[in-house]
Formats: C-alpha cells, sequence, structure tokens
C-alpha cells in the first residue's frame, strides 16, 4: 500500500481501538459528558506518556516521525493483543517484514507431504490458503461440509470473496457475520504483514464497492493470526455440526495457512460426518 493508503489505515485501527476501551477499565471517570463510546484521545496520550498534540497527529493519519518504544506506550495504552500490536507497528513503521512476491510468481503449490496430511485428515474438514485467502489445498471432508470448491475456477476460490458471493457458505454457519469476521481477523494481520503489496488495497476496494456488507464488517474486524474458536454450522443435509477450528502456519517461503475443523467431541458431528462421506 502507498504511504496515504498505509496512514489511514493506521488511523482507523487507532480508532477503532480507542472505542473498544471504557474509561473504568484504565481507572478514569466515566464523566456524563461523553458522546462516543471509548476514550477520549487526550486519555490515551496521558496513559501512554506522550503529548495530546502528537497522539491526535498519530490518530488523524499525519506523517509524523514515530519511535518503537513510544508506539510501544501506545498499544500499552490501548490495551492491543500480540497481534493487533504487530499489526500497529506494521502500519507505524512499515516493519510488516515480509516482501511481496512477484506478479504470476506461483503460490498454488503444495508438497507432497501436505498433500498426505491432508488426505490423514478424513474427519476433520481441512482447508490450506495462502497469504491472500485463495484455496489452494483442501480434503475430501471439507468438500462435504463447506462445498465443492473442485468445480469453482482456481482463478476465483478466494475464501474472503465466496464469503460475500456463495449462497452455500452464508447458509452454513448459523451467524454468518461472526464466522467471516473470523476470516477478516485473519485477513487483516496478513494485511498488515505485507504492507508493501499493493494487491491488497486493489482487493479491499473491490471487495467494498461490489458488497456493502464487506465494508462494514472489515471496518469492525479484529487482528488476529491464529484464533480458535467453537463453530456451529446449520448443513443443508446433515444438520446441526460443531466444530473447534485450528488454524496453523505452514512453514516455509509460501506463507501458507493450515485450517483443520474438527468435530466437537461432545456432538454428534463425526458420525454425521461420516454418514455424509457414506452416502456420496
Amino acid at each position: 500500500m502507498n504511504q496515504q493508503t498505509r496512514l489511514q489505515a493506521l488511523s482507523a485501527f487507532l480508532k477503532q481501538q480507542r472505542s473498544k476501551i471504557s474509561p473504568e477499565a484504565v481507572g478514569l471517570a466515566a464523566g456524563t459528558r461523553r458522546r462516543t463510546p471509548g476514550l477520549r484521545r487526550e486519555e490515551v496520550a496521558q496513559l501512554a506518556g506522550v503529548s495530546t498534540t502528537w497522539y491526535t497527529w498519530l490518530e488523524q493519519g499525519r506523517d509524523i516521525r514515530v519511535s518503537a518504544s513510544v508506539l510501544d506506550c501506545v498499544a500499552s495504552a490501548l490495551q492491543l493483543s500480540v497481534d493487533e500490536r504487530k499489526y500497529l507497528f506494521a502500519l507505524a513503521l512499515e516493519t510488516g517484514g515480509q516482501t511481496a512476491p512477484k506478479e504470476g510468481q506461483a503460490q498454488h503449490e503444495i508438497s507432497p507431504s501436505l498433500k498426505r496430511i491432508l488426505q490423514e485428515l478424513r474427519n476433520c474438514p481441512t482447508i490450506i490458503t495462502d497469504r491472500r485467502y485463495d484455496i489452494v489445498g483442501w480434503n475430501e471432508a471439507a468438500a462435504h461440509v463447506f462445498l465443492d470448491f473442485e468445480r469453482i475456477p482456481a482463478d476465483q476460490r478466494n475464501m474472503i470473496r465466496m464469503l460475500f458471493t456463495r449462497k452455500e457458505l452464508q447458509r452454513l454457519a448459523v451467524n454468518w457475520e461472526h464466522f467471516t469476521s473470523g476470516f477478516l481477523a485473519i485477513f487483516r494481520a496478513y494485511y498488515g504483514q505485507y504492507v508493501e503489496d499493493d494487491w491488497y488495497e486493489r482487493f479491499l476496494e473491490e471487495m467494498k464497492t461490489a458488497h456493502p456488507d464487506f465494508e462494514r464488517l472489515w471496518r469492525q474486524s479484529d487482528v488476529k493470526s491464529a484464533p480458535e474458536v467453537l463453530i456451529e454450522f446449520r448443513h443443508a443435509k446433515a444438520g446441526k455440526m460443531l466444530f473447534h477450528l485450528t488454524s496453523l502456519q505452514v512453514q516455509g517461503s509460501a506463507d501458507l495457512r493450515c485450517s483443520i475443523y474438527t468435530p466437537a467431541p461432545e456432538s454428534s458431528t463425526e458420525f454425521k460426518l461420516r454418514q455424509l462421506m457414506e452416502k456420496q
């Protein structure tokens, strides 16, 4: 992303994080004249030990000098998680640490050993995505629970895009917005990690233009590199299914992510999945 876009993203992130913190949570009086939720700018500045003017300029996205030590104080004042701190530093200091691959560079190849792992996870729907959330691999269980990705052209197998275009996925999750927000949280982590890749900005503009709900959910999304959550599906043929999602990074230059949906042990999900796969 260019400098202006990076600073705008930084501004939006700081405002969002500030709005999440109540005065009482940091030992401040709530007062009666607060027109918006969260802390005021001057309160964040006070907690971070910086001047109100400097923090205001930072939040406004001005091009000012920022040091890592002062930025760490701001991160502490805003009670940022580890992933959120990385995102903040990437945007403020341009330290994403990852170089965008050259256009046309192959991103859709997975190793034979990874393919074997997919096959062995017979009763755990598993999807492998790259840093742009393009689906590059999946197993049979994933095809039965989500949709048959083989029928979708390779250049259209982007999970973020499909969440907003494929009715099968929109009907599958009991709480579609919550389900989608989890993917957006990971996507935002990538967005900060690859600050030099203009592809993300083009993709975001495309999604905002084509899907009104996307901009709202993107604006509200968190930053998480590997959330572990319990997800409830309402499968068209199997009914209620509960999965624990575990997201793992695959070590290597391709920056792949392995998302494993493990059937909840206290449920009948694995039995239903076995029946579903046997029937088809």
